[in-house]
This record gives C-alpha cells, structure tokens and sequence, in this order.
C-alpha cells in the first residue's frame, strides 16, 4: 500500500499538479490567529498582487502604566503615525532617536530540560533522553496538542524519523 500526496492552494482549494509551483505563505501576525504563526499554501498567481495590497505601516509598542507592565503593541498607517509628529518631522525624529536594544535573551542561560513534560518533543538538536522518549510515547496526545498550539510540528509515530528518536516500535 502506497500514499500519494495531494498538494492544494489554501487560498483557492485548486488541486496543485506535480510541476506546478507553489508558494508558501507564512503568516506571522492575524486577529483570527490562536496559536502562533501558520503555513499555508498558494498559487504564484495567486499572491502574485500581494506587494501592491500592502500598507504602509508603523508598529509602535506603547510602555505605560496599562498592560500590568506589559508593553502594548499598535499597528497603525504610517501617515497616521508620521502626523503625530507636530513640531518636527516624524522622519527627522526617527533618525536621530535614541536606539533601542534587544534585550538579552534569557533562554541562552536557561537550560531546557526536554524530559519534562512542559518541553518533551519540542525540537532540539541534543540528543533525546530516555525520560523524554518515554514522555513523549506515554503523552503523545497531549504532548502533540502543546506542540500543535505554539505553532511547532508535531509527532507522527508512523514517520520513522519520529520512530527513532522516540522509541516508538516501527512497523515491519
């Protein structure tokens, strides 16, 4: 018995065929958006206007006293936010502003143990320890419904790739 894969456009449902091209389209940011950013696929043709339907915007973060301390984040035209700037020209101002750095990364001091059930099957590069296998075998439902919900693959006991490194048996 054998899969065949079947490729459609997201956007239109239009059967894909196999020397048809197909753009990914990744989608960051979506008021309908839950759980982080998704893939979906399209026709050159069909996202080929999307640089035309673009806005030209401004993303501000506003620190106040709202939010219990958590910046908010605003999305608004740039002529909108460029008119906010009455005494000198928003494009001059945001020359000479002050800079603002990143912040440190704190995961890179933070070790992550994946043999507990908060991190089992994310990916990672290291190797899989026996504790995490056996979570991710014993939970798959539930670690599987974490990974789908911050927008990371999930784990398919048939893929032999996912077999192996979870320890789950392989069909013969």
């Amino acid at each position: 018995m054998g899969k065949k894969t079947i490729r459609v456009s997201d956007f239109s449902g239009r059967v894909l065929q196999p020397d048809d091209e197909a753009t990914r389209v990744v989608v960051l940011e979506h008021p309908d958006l839950v759980a982080g950013p998704v893939q979906l696929d399209a026709t050159p043709a069909e996202v080929e206007n999307i640089d035309d339907a673009a806005l030209d915007v401004a993303i501000v973060e506003i620190h106040d006293s709202h939010g219990e301390g958590e910046p908010r984040r605003v999305v608004l035209t740039a002529s909108e936010f460029d008119s906010m700037a009455t005494d000198t020209p928003m494009a001059q101002l945001l020359r000479t502003a002050e800079r603002v750095r990143p912040p440190k990364s704190r995961r890179a001091a933070e070790k992550v143990d994946y043999g507990t059930i908060e991190h089992a099957g994310r990916p990672h590069r290291g190797r899989v320890t026996e504790e995490e296998a056996r979570l991710v075998r014993e939970r798959l439902d539930e670690v599987n419904k974490r990974l789908a919900d911050s927008g990371v693959r999930q784990i398919d006991p048939a893929d032999p790739e996912h077999a192996a490194r979870y320890g789950f048996p392989t069909p013969d």
